[in-house]
């Protein structure tokens, strides 16, 4: 993955990026940053891309048509080159943990994942194997914002998500409350009401809405010719209007994940035997591997029960599993508006329970158990 050559290339939200834009030029960028928006929004990237423009050597400005100054950034001097070398997250995470397991096992627990490109900027993401972004995470970076930048302007620290260990969050607080003048937090959330409201009351809050379904559809259809138009659809539609959800969507790993969360939904509402339910929980184990397919299990089904609700509400022209349609107008037809309410309640609480590291098949056959016709 490489990093848009300028901001002119970030796909959609024009208005959110040039007021952080402006507010950059202006030397008025928030202290503490939410940027909220659907998995795929280019959350991760406009992050690095704001770092770029604050860092950056040459300092390049835009004049835009309303009189606005932009600012931007060059992308070849050496702060640009090693914050945008961070762009690769999830190679550099991996490269972190095997680096971990190779430590005594006594290193091992005191060490936390941090991906530090460039001196001055610094990225927490999720700590494996429970996702979680944990309090020797957030006391590296107290610790780091109590000094000076040592080679740009401003110190940047990037939290690449918004799921916080009790402790963790509490003690981020405490540098949210008085951020030294140089400190800029950027905090990526696909929900920020996960975030603890004393959190969400001190960052300043940028929403990436969604892209039309069309203007998806010309994009894929631009970057991936190769495509059926009934795949680009079906692609377009599933990606909640996030164009880099879109691009690397992985449409064989969804439809498995989608038969998985069919099945523990036909168990849920048909008086049949869980034998097979059974077999497919069982597949999700504990560990780093475990939890990935788990949370893509946990965000089909939450597409599923929403499109459930569409066909509920007469609106089947939103349906987004168009290629499963008839399939899902026969299971609303077997449910109610309440059902469905239940489902995503507990589908909630299924997702808490994975977070405090429940047993995931028990968690998943419970759910199904809760939800089957008495």
């Amino acid at each position: 993955m490489s990093l848009p050559a300028n901001f002119n290339d970030f796909l959609g939200n024009s208005s959110a990026v040039e007021s952080l834009r402006t507010a950059i030029a202006a030397g008025r960028l928030p202290h503490s940053l939410i940027l909220a928006g659907p998995q795929g929004a280019g959350k991760y990237t406009l992050a690095l891309m704001l770092a770029m423009a604050v860092e950056c050597e040459r300092q390049p400005r835009e004049m835009w048509s309303t009189g606005q100054t932009l600012a931007s950034y060059c992308g070849v001097c050496s702060n640009c080159t090693r914050i945008a070398s961070s762009a690769n997250l999830q190679e550099l995470v991996d490269t972190a943990v095997a680096a971990r397991e190779e430590m005594r096992e006594t290193d091992k627990k005191e060490t936390r994942i941090l991906i530090q490109q460039h001196p001055d900027v610094l990225i927490v993401p999720p700590d494996p194997p429970q996702l979680l972004i944990k309090l020797g995470q957030i006391r590296s970076l107290i610790h780091s914002a109590n000094y000076l930048p040592s080679e740009a302007p401003r110190k940047i620290f990037i939290l690449t998500a918004a799921s916080f260990m009790k402790e963790a969050a509490n003690s981020l607080l405490k540098v949210l409350e008085e951020p030294p003048d140089y400190v800029h937090i950027i905090l990526c959330a696909e929900n920020p009401g996960e975030l603890l409201p004393t959190i969400r009351s001190r960052c300043a809050l940028v929403r990436l809405g969604a892209l039309p379904v069309e203007e998806l559809e010309t994009l894929l259809a631009d970057r991936h010719p190769d495509w059926s138009p009934k795949h680009r659809t079906l692609v377009a539609r599933l990606s909640q209007g996030a164009a880099g959800q879109a691009l690397g969507f992985n449409l064989d790993a969804y439809t498995a994940a989608r038969a998985d969360a069919m099945l523990l939904l036909r168990s849920a509402t048909a008086d049949t035997g869980h034998t097979d339910l059974f077999k497919m929980t069982e597949g999700y184990r504990a560990g780093a591997e475990g939890q990935v397919k788990a949370n893509g299990l946990l965000r089909t089904m939450t597409l599923i029960l929403e499109d459930l609700l569409l066909l509920h509400s007469k609106t089947p022209e939103l349906v987004r599993n168009v290629d499963i349609r008839a399939e899902l107008e026969r299971m609303a037809a077997s449910v109610s508006f309440e059902w469905i309410e239940n489902a995503s309640h507990k589908l909630d609480q299924v997702q808490s329970g994975m977070r405090r590291n429940l047993l995931r098949s028990l968690s998943l056959d419970a759910f199904a158990e809760q939800l089957a016709p008495r």
